[in-house]
């Protein structure tokens, strides 16, 4: 069975430029972790480039085997290393 993990983000700031950065910033960040979280089967991480009134500014869709692989990604120190980044923006 393979689990598909989406999130979406709406970054801090308030001026678009500065959330667009930080969106950019975020997308790299999670798409570095592929084949640094073994868990993970296939990334995709975009920061949104239109609408950012009124849409999420980060979207991540994530394939991984199974609950327990989403649970061991979710605890990975490079996967905790980017949710505080995250967290920062």
């Amino acid at each position: 069975m393979t689990l598909r993990h989406v999130v979406m983000w709406t970054m801090a700031a308030g001026d678009a430029a500065t959330r667009a950065e930080h969106a950019g910033e975020v997308a790299r960040r999670l798409s570095a972790l592929v084949g640094v979280v073994p868990e993970i089967r296939s990334l995709s991480a975009g920061a949104n480039s239109e609408y950012p009134d009124v849409n999420a500014d980060v979207v991540l869709i994530m394939d991984v085997d199974d609950l327990d692989s989403l649970e061991a990604y979710q605890v990975h120190p490079a996967h905790q290393e980017v949710a505080a980044y995250i967290r920062s923006v």
